[in-house]
């Protein structure tokens, strides 16, 4: 029912409008968040629509807590020392 609603308040405007008139069709799409149709000859080619609101920025410290399981040792050498060549005299 809501799309029927948004549908109705869909303002269309043909190309050549749009071409001439277009940073300030996008800023009144973006001020009045009614989505814009540009058509030519009649016909849709194009939906402006508002853009999706900002997702709540998060710290990035602990952003990955959760996300990871540690499986074994990640302190020690993966190799023995004495196999490492550049530690040889």
């Amino acid at each position: 029912m809501a799309e029927r609603k948004a549908r109705k308040s869909l303002n269309t405007v043909a190309i050549s409008e749009f071409k001439a008139k277009c940073l300030s069709l996008l800023d009144q799409v973006n001020r009045t968040k009614i989505p814009l149709r540009v058509t030519r000859r009649g016909k849709a080619i194009a939906e402006v629509i508002p853009p999706s609101p900002a997702p709540a920025e998060r710290d990035w410290i602990g952003s990955m807590s959760g996300n990871m399981e540690i499986r074994g040792d990640i302190i020690s050498p993966v190799i023995e020392i004495h196999e490492i060549e550049a530690l040889e005299n």
